[in-house]
């Protein structure tokens, strides 16, 4: 197993409001997380990092995540606990009214992967050097395709495909969508924030992942690319890929 993460501010906002982790326990389970936090005065930070440092404290906490229905209802306790904390801070703090973060979360053991999802950040799969989306977005123009109200090209360039219908610390009580991948043939999990999929598509996205280099260097050079672009939103990466050399995390 080789995993890497990174985050970076861009090159529009002046600080990053993103969070992102990747953790190992002793049994070789990991986690996979990446929070893209939301609101004025730095809240969005506040928001993205009580997400992603509760869900390590409770990892870390684990000796094992257990079965699978086990893991299924972790995510679900973790975060609904997580909404209530942000829903708590914002009752204290009024400058952070309004604040909130996505949240994708992806967990692998020997005998599961599975995938929980509030907002826009994305979880896929890597196979045959592909990227294939397990999550789906809780956005408006998401909404208004499932509808038939709009065709997946006219999603693409619509002015309100940044809303949000789901977020943490937005909806009371939270509602993640959790997502059961049994395969085989994957590669490899890759989530990220919305910074980078805005910045390049997946056909982009794939040719860095199946190019030369460190997993380090690929990811970096997601990141560098998506700048170059235009690097408009915060931009983070967490890559776990499957192999037969036994990596350090």
């Amino acid at each position: 197993m080789k995993s890497f993460f990174l985050t970076d501010t861009g090159r529009v906002r002046d600080h990053n409001e993103d969070s992102v982790t990747i953790l190992k326990n002793a049994n070789n389970e990991y986690l996979l997380a990446v929070a893209d936090g939301m609101g004025g005065h730095k809240a969005g930070e506040v928001a993205s990092s009580m997400a992603i440092n509760h869900i390590t404290s409770k990892f870390n906490s684990l000796e094992s995540l257990g079965s699978k229905e086990k893991a299924i209802n972790w995510i679900r306790e973790e975060v609904a606990e997580i909404n209530n904390s942000i829903f708590s801070y914002t009752a204290l703090h009024e400058e952070s009214k309004g604040m909130g973060t996505t949240f994708v979360i992806a967990l692998y053991t020997k005998d599961y992967l599975l995938f929980g999802n509030v907002g826009d950040s994305s979880g896929f799969v890597i196979k045959n050097s592909k990227l294939y989306k397990v999550t789906k977005d809780h956005t408006l123009v998401n909404l208004l395709v499932a509808s038939g109200e709009l065709t997946e090209e006219e999603a693409q360039n619509h002015p309100k495909k940044n809303i949000l219908m789901r977020a943490l610390g937005a909806n009371n009580p939270a509602e993640v969508d959790i997502f059961d991948v049994v395969d085989e043939e994957i590669e490899g999990i890759f989530l990220c924030s919305d910074g980078l999929t805005s910045m390049l598509n997946q056909t982009q996205i794939e040719k860095v992942l199946d190019g030369s280099g460190s997993l380090e260097e690929k990811v970096t050079r997601l990141i560098r690319k998506s700048n170059v672009r235009g690097g408009t939103d915060n931009i983070s990466i967490a890559c776990l890929m499957y192999n037969d050399e036994e990596g350090e995390l």
